[in-house]
């Protein structure tokens, strides 16, 4: 699967880029973590914390997917509303999800502040505007329903928008408690500071076959023999093509990182921006003054038709930003991607075992929200794989209908 196209902003950001050496000989471990991305390096970095016996592997450069390609929003709201997240799985697992995600955005600010590197974490603010008139109920609803549930959210009417912002909308929330981060330099943070701790990480290996046995997996890779106890795949979106049961929509989204601009004063508290359209426009800033924006996630174009469709949706997107900041007219990119992207049927990411693949597990974190859901499942996964059951891992099982049984029911928190 081709992961990226164009050209990904993160790692220009990060010289010299870490590397690590290639399997060359076969090995034995507790802990197997197939995949070096977000999700892979957040779980390394939290068992690590517990002293475990870990191998990572990744068949590229640790960081050289989908992460290199991620925006860096950090956001406990998703795709999905918390009002449609309880009409679909009721109030208990709704509400319980969207809490995970507040949660996790204070996860990884705390990891943040203790690794060594300069990971431009930033709290931000966000603005969800609604894209059209009709749209203006649906937020309203949502206001409601996240000031209900204890979250911090205003809500604003059009003279609001206009008095905070250089557009006009019909209505917008206004949620606090996100952040934003440069996904390149964390992923590589982190796996920095696991092999500190003796993890033992090697790029360049790739997972060709797998074995399950009464006690374990073996791994066979292109260079050498893993044998595991467990094995956790993070291999993202390309975990669509190990399993049988997809339960996933793939397409592609696009991105671009502007020019640096002199002056971001009428842009309020440099907050983080989206709307309500699906698909759906989104953006922000960065701290030498950038903006990053993405969307208008589509169908994969044929492979002859990509460097075309790359840069008309880049003059889009640059478009999408002067409708917004009329004051940016000279706006333009120093770089544009175009990347896969998924959702899930539902919603909800996937994070848990299978029956098909003993000893395993697979962390899915599909959805606009992926960085917070992969700090989700490494917080759960962590625990799990080191004996201290987590409940919450029955929401987000790979097995689970969109009505999640009794037995799966977690505490809100």
């Amino acid at each position: 699967m081709i992961l990226n196209s164009g050209n990904p902003a993160w790692p220009h950001t990060m010289k010299p880029v870490p590397e690590y050496p290639a399997l060359d000989e076969d090995l034995e471990c507790s802990f197997l973590i197939v995949g070096g991305g977000m999700g892979g390096a957040m779980l390394a970095y939290k068992l690590a914390e517990q002293n475990s016996d870990i191998i990572l592997i990744d068949k590229r450069k640790i960081g050289g997917g989908s992460s290199a390609a991620n925006t860096g929003l950090l956001q406990y709201s998703n795709d999905k509303t918390l009002t449609s997240m309880i009409r679909t799985f009721g109030e208990e697992i709704g509400v319980a999800f969207y809490k995970s995600c507040e949660r996790s955005i204070r996860q990884i600010r705390e990891m943040c502040a203790k690794l060594p590197r300069d990971l431009e974490f930033v709290p931000r603010n966000s603005l969800y505007f609604a894209s059209s008139e009709k749209d203006v109920e649906m937020l309203q609803e949502e206001y409601e329903t996240l000031h209900t549930y204890g979250f911090e959210v205003d809500y604003w009417d059009r003279s609001s928008i206009e008095k905070h912002m250089p557009f006009s909308k019909a209505a917008a929330l206004y949620t606090r408690g996100d952040a934003e981060v440069n996904p390149f330099r964390l992923v590589h943070a982190m796996v920095e500071a696991a092999a500190l701790r003796g993890v033992r990480v090697f790029e360049h290996t790739e997972a060709v076959h797998f074995e399950y046995g009464e006690s374990g997996v073996t791994c066979y890779t292109d260079a050498g023999i893993i044998r595991a106890n467990k094995v956790i795949f993070s291999t993202g979106y390309e975990t669509q093509e190990i399993k049988k049961d997809k339960n996933a929509v793939i397409n592609v989204s696009y991105a671009v990182l502007t020019q640096p601009l002199e002056d971001l004063s009428d842009w309020h508290e440099r907050c983080l921006i989206w709307e309500t359209a699906r698909p759906y426009l989104y953006m922000r800033t960065t701290p030498d003054n950038r903006i990053v924006a993405g969307g208008l996630d589509e169908a994969p174009p044929a492979p002859e038709k990509r460097e075309g469709r790359l840069l008309h949706q880049t003059e889009v997107l640059l478009d999408e930003i002067r409708n917004l900041f009329p004051g940016y007219h000279r706006l333009k990119a120093d770089y544009a991607w175009a990347s896969i992207f998924g959702t899930t049927h539902d919603g909800m990411p996937m994070i848990g075992t299978h029956p098909d693949y003993p000893h395993c597990y697979f962390i899915e974190a599909y959805g606009g929200n992926g960085t917070v859901c992969c700090m989700i499942a490494a917080d759960l996964l962590a625990d799990e794989l080191l004996g201290r059951k987590r409940p919450e891992l029955g929401m987000f099982s790979l097995q689970r209908s969109s009505k999640p049984s009794p037995s799966n029911s977690v505490p809100i928190r």
